[in-house]
């Protein structure tokens, strides 16, 4: 338990750190960091119920992703600021490393093991965002229709 604290905390600094080097001022810096501290409880919590790193990866992403859409309403800022600094504690980055290491290793069967899985790792990330993003804009589009027929 005190590891699964250490690490959510972590991914606070981490995204605050970010959120640092991307120029990111006033309160727009603290709810940045709060991303990386909700991206990361997120993903701990569901790898408790969830065998599927992938499916985890997609679902945190999704969540982390509509946080962005209404940090950004709120605050004025483009949702990018948000989804950049909230989800770098899920960058695959062991799985990275470790894809690198069989290439220079020249161990092409784990390579391409790794390799298979870091991008599978990734295309959840992007999934996920995808996904949360095209529904906001569904369902702003329908609620500008809505209120202009009204």
């Amino acid at each position: 338990m005190k590891q699964e604290i250490l690490q959510i905390i972590m991914g606070f600094i981490g995204s605050l750190g970010f959120a640092v080097l991307f120029n990111i001022r006033s309160k727009r810096l603290c709810f940045a960091a709060l991303g990386g501290l909700l991206s990361w409880g997120l993903f701990v919590l569901f790898s408790l119920f969830l065998k599927s790193e992938p499916l985890n990866y997609f679902l945190v992403a999704f969540i982390i992703s509509i946080y962005a859409e209404i940090m950004a309403r709120i605050l004025k800022t483009p949702t990018t600021t948000f989804i950049t600094t909230s989800l770098i504690p899920l960058i695959p980055g062991s799985s990275l490393y470790y894809t690198m290491a069989y290439a220079f290793k020249s161990d092409a069967n784990n390579f391409f093991i790794k390799a298979v899985y870091t991008l599978e790792l990734a295309s959840c990330l992007a999934l996920g965002i995808i996904v949360a993003v095209t529904l906001v804009q569904i369902i702003t589009k329908f609620k500008t229709k809505k209120s202009n027929n009204c």
